[in-house]
């Protein structure tokens, strides 16, 4: 399919945190989770700093764990089992009863319609999101990046992508809220990439020079794509 200003495209893919949710319903959700465990978030959070250092790990969960372990002044068992309870397990539940951002289900499903493939591309396990609020059955591929060994923004997780999709990168349309992970990485790559920023900032005009297109709602997206 040809999209304006982009050419032929067949997959359109998606981050999934602060893209098809809106990340501060969840951040209210797991606020006392968080202050609970204050300590093991920043620590968490130094650590994936950290590891987006490196291009790409053969064994992503046993580096992140050995990583946590040094933090933590534990075994790296005892860090996996922290990221479990308190991460990949321990949010889970706050994902229920949840709904993605306004606009965004009705665009995929108009997608897949029109022939085109939808992706999920997150630095999370998208199955930490249970049934991604009806959107799996209209996804040709669900990929955590720590599956491939590499996070955002590595071109190694967009090319990975592709490869899966059995697709070009060049016709792949990437979709994402944060600028340095899903614009500049997937342009590095050769993907295409389009940049979600909050209301108040596309209201005020906010523009990305790397992006090829910038939105604040998806009806703008849908408008994009399909010429109306």
């Amino acid at each position: 399919m040809k999209i304006s200003n982009l050419g032929e495209i067949k997959v359109v893919a998606f981050d999934i945190d602060g893209t098809l949710y809106e990340e501060r319903k969840l951040n209210r959700r797991i606020f006392f989770h968080f202050l609970k465990h204050l300590r093991f978030f920043s620590l968490y959070g130094l650590a994936r700093v950290e590891l987006r250092k490196s291009d790409y790990y053969a064994d992503f969960k046993t580096a992140q764990a050995e990583l946590m372990a040094k933090k933590l002044h534990c075994t790296p068992q005892k860090a996996q089992k922290k990221l479990d309870d308190i991460v990949y397990y321990g949010l889970r539940k706050y994902f229920t009863k949840f709904d993605c951002m306004k606009g965004s289900r009705e665009l995929i499903k108009r997608l897949k319609e029109a022939g085109l493939k939808v992706a999920l591309l997150s630095d999370f396990p998208p199955e930490q999101k249970g049934e991604l609020w009806g959107l799996k059955p209209y996804c040709d591929l669900l990929l955590g990046t720590e599956e491939v060994g590499a996070l955002k923004p590595s071109p190694k997780a967009f090319l990975a992508l592709a490869e899966r999709l059995g697709v070009p990168a060049e016709e792949i349309f990437y979709i994402g809220n944060n600028h340095k992970y899903d614009v500049v990485g997937p342009k590095k790559a050769g993907l295409k990439a389009g940049w979600i920023v909050s209301p108040l900032k596309g209201k005020l005009g906010k523009k990305s020079k790397v992006a090829d297109f910038t939105f604040y709602k998806y009806s703008q997206l849908e408008h994009f794509i399909f010429g109306e």
